[in-house]
């Protein structure tokens, strides 16, 4: 698969290999699904946890390929009935400017409670959205059997995820990418 490099803000000498699921076609979005269900069938998930905004197509996809009935979405846009205590702050590098909140709906805890559950996203570079992820699963009392993601992007993620690196799978991996003196990217 060709990936554009996306520089990252900054000085620009940093940059990723851009992976965008909604951009991308039925045919990529599926494959990756199917990689990605392959990859955590072992673990018999019972339910699936989608992020936002870009896991929600592939947890779908996933859940579907499951033969599960539905998934369980996250969400960024509070709703009047949502409580701060299921809410955790959340950034990414996406988005580095913009702070949002991460939300679970109170009204789907029933289908999580004491259930086998896979997180899933579609990329995890720095880490940071997947730790505001598990620390909102955690205040739930739901402790995820693993973390699903079409691509790891470098290893910076490794610092804050420590604690759950067993549990975080991927069919992709990624380095992140270095601009040489002359211009040129390479793996950094």
């Amino acid at each position: 698969m060709l990936l554009p490099l996306r520089v990252l803000p900054g000085d620009g000498t940093q940059a990723v290999a851009s992976l965008i699921v909604n951009q991308a076609s039925f045919a990529v979005e599926d494959a990756l699904s199917q990689a990605m269900t392959e990859l955590i069938a072992p673990l018999a998930p019972e339910v699936i946890i989608g992020v936002p905004t870009l896991g929600l197509p592939l947890a779908n996809n996933v859940a579907r390929r499951l033969g599960h009935p539905r998934m369980v979405a996250l969400g960024t846009s509070r709703k009047f009935w949502y409580v701060d205590a299921l809410s955790a702050p959340m950034s990414s590098i996406t988005s580095p400017t913009h702070q949002k909140t991460i939300f679970l709906d109170p009204r789907s805890l029933p289908l999580l409670a004491n259930k086998r559950v896979v997180v899933v996203d579609d990329v995890i570079s720095s880490g940071t959205s997947i730790v505001a992820v598990l620390t909102l699963l955690a205040q739930a009392g739901i402790t995820p059997v693993a973390v699903v993601v079409a691509m790891l992007q470098g290893t910076r993620w490794h610092t804050p995820l420590a604690a759950h690196r067993d549990k975080i799978v991927a069919p992709i991996a990624s380095p992140r990418f270095a601009r040489t003196p002359n211009g040129h990217w390479l793996p950094d």
